[in-house]
């Protein structure tokens, strides 16, 4: 199957990039020490959707629920579980997007259970969507994440190496969960090329970066609060980030909302300006510029 509107690999390259890819993922799942199966069977979907549910909040109902699960599997769409033995490690659902054609595969949900987390599991399940996408010609995954969870950003942005295309302001609503904990839903749109190959590497260090003429336009001040700088003209800017945002909403829900409306101020605008988030640099740093600086 080819997606309608994607921009396709010559055959010979498309063949040999699929192969790294699954090679990349097989590594990738020995190295975590999981199985990664793609469940369709009802017995199969509802551990996922319970582990989501566990992971988010055991209290509300399951982000995605088994039924659900079984109508997005039944029509085609992705979800991928990690095993370690029987015991069910993570789980990821996509489905697939497009205007008028599908052309990409949008990443919804991804779960690891506590006790497998720092394994590795979520690099491996999504080294398999990435060959899984590419063997029926997608070459694009996009999918949401909050951009002041740190980890997530440097998971993306860095190991995976997407780029952040779009802020989207509250875009889920409130959400009263564990890890939202009813602050307003701002999301970064990311895009992961899947088809490309390595790229190039972007700088990891602050100081590289402020060599370069990168400015500090959010820093933390001696409190831990956003303090916003008054930057015009740099070819990129730096964002601080909080350390641990799901701690901050428990601790000091005032505080979490003024990084909430720090960062997204910073970032609208530089997205305004045409910049991207390229990378985050050690110490939680996100890094603005144009594509080629």
């Amino acid at each position: 199957m080819r997606a309608h509107g994607a921009v396709l690999l010559d055959s010979a390259t498309a063949d040999a990039t699929l192969d790294a890819a699954r090679a990349a993922a097989e590594r990738a799942a020995r190295s975590a020490g999981v199985r990664i199966a793609t469940p369709t069977e009802v017995a199969d979907l509802d551990p996922a959707a319970a582990l989501w549910r566990k992971v988010w909040s055991p209290e509300a109902e399951p982000p995605v629920s088994g039924e659900m699960l079984r109508a997005l599997t039944h029509a085609g769409n992705y979800l991928s579980c990690a095993y370690d033995g029987d015991r069910l490690a993570g789980a990821l659902l996509g489905f697939f997007g497009g205007g008028a054609h599908v052309d990409h595969l949008h990443s919804h949900i991804l779960g690891v259970e506590p006790e497998f987390e720092g394994r590795g599991v979520a690099f491996a399940l999504k080294l398999h969507q990435r060959a899984w996408a590419l063997q029926r010609g997608i070459e694009r995954i996009s999918w949401t994440y909050d951009p002041l969870v740190r980890r997530n950003g440097h998971f993306n942005l860095v190991k995976l190496g997407c780029r952040g295309v779009e802020y989207l302001v509250d875009f889920y609503g409130v959400m009263p969960d564990a890890i939202n904990g009813g602050d307003p839903t701002d999301r970064i749109l990311v895009e992961w090329d899947v088809a490309a190959g390595e790229r190039a590497a972007v700088p990891d260090d602050v100081d590289a970066w402020l060599a370069r003429g990168a400015e500090v336009v959010l820093d933390a001040d001696a409190a831990g609060l956003p303090q916003r700088r008054d930057v015009s003209g740099a070819g990129a800017l730096l964002c601080a980030t909080p350390s641990d945002i799901v701690a901050l909403r428990r601790s000091d829900a005032a505080a979490a909302r003024d990084w909430r409306h720090a960062l997204r101020d910073v970032v609208c605008a530089a997205f305004g300006n045409g910049m991207r988030l390229r990378t985050m640099a050690r110490g939680g740093w996100y890094v603005l510029a144009r594509d080629g600086d």
